[in-house]
């Protein structure tokens, strides 16, 4: 349990009164911090708690929402602080009410993604590190995309999983793929976009009509590499495709790329969760070869 005096009176340092009039209550969250409810003087609050260890991982998300809010395209719960204290750490947001989405609102969704992705970047990467889950996610700048993306997602991941067990044929297969990885934009050159980095159905739901994107892995990369990770397990439906091509179609060739991105979040699940996800990572990779 959180000891939940010193966050608050970290917070309160940081004049930010998060003084609750009732402790904290346990909420559905995700499977790396404990979420949390607390009723203030004023508003509700959202908490994420961990370990002391899991501050620069909750500071990396604040900052990518902070990003994401600048952009002005999709809601994102406002931060409210992010602290450190003794033997723990806490992220506190804006306490949004869901409610489940409708063909409208995913058809809105589509359109402010697109118009997130029109945010450019100049270079590829992010100004600072982040995670992936729990993974760290590598986010050094980069003129060359191909060469980002073979290091800091395919590449990384690759080494990861050889670390944690996964040889055999994934390996030298998986080196045979980044080997070949310029195939893949012998004719398209992606633009710098901000990305939301974990868009899954799990992480967006709607509030009053309007769509809202919380728990990313910001940088700057690939568009086509969000509109990839939605469709690796679904929560999306025809109408946010529809809207988001109306808005600003892509180019011939996606589909192909589709499948390279989601090898990145494959690897990444197989790194995170274990052999469950090996077959499907090699399928990936051999079909891409």
């Amino acid at each position: 349990m959180p000891q939940w005096q010193h966050l608050f009176s970290a917070l309160r340092d940081q004049d930010i009164n998060v003084s609750g009039n009732d402790m904290p209550r346990p909420v559905g969250g995700g499977d790396i911090s404990s979420a949390w409810r607390v009723r203030t003087d004023d508003h509700p609050v959202f908490l994420k708690t961990g370990p002391a260890s899991s501050y620069e991982m909750f500071l990396a998300e604040s900052e990518g929402l902070k990003a994401l809010d600048r952009a002005g395209a999709i809601r994102v719960p406002k931060v409210i602080g992010c602290v450190c204290s003794g033997k723990d750490s806490l992220l506190a947001l804006e306490w949004i009410e869901f409610e489940p989405g409708n063909s409208s609102t995913e058809q809105l969704l589509g359109k402010q993604l697109a118009l997130q992705h029109r945010c450019l970047g100049e270079q590829f990467g992010w100004h600072r590190d982040n995670t992936l889950g729990s993974t760290p996610q590598h986010n050094a700048w980069n003129d060359d995309w191909v060469s980002f993306f073979a290091e800091h997602r395919l590449g990384f991941q690759l080494e990861l999983a050889a670390k944690n067990g996964f040889a055999g044929n994934l390996q030298p297969e998986g080196r045979q793929l980044l080997d070949k990885l310029g195939y893949f934009f012998s004719d398209y050159w992606p633009e710098p976009s901000l990305l939301h980095g974990d868009l899954w159905g799990g992480n967006w739901a709607s509030s009053d009509g309007r769509p809202v994107v919380f728990d990313p892995a910001v940088y700057y990369g690939d568009r086509e590499s969000d509109i990839a990770m939605t469709k690796l397990f679904g929560g999306f439906g025809r109408e946010f495709y529809a809207a988001y091509e109306k808005e600003w179609p892509t180019t011939s060739g996606s589909e192909k790329r589709v499948r390279l991105y989601q090898l990145y979040h494959v690897l990444n699940h197989l790194n995170l969760f274990g052999a469950a996800y090996l077959a499907r990572a090699q399928g990936l990779i051999r079909e891409l070869l």
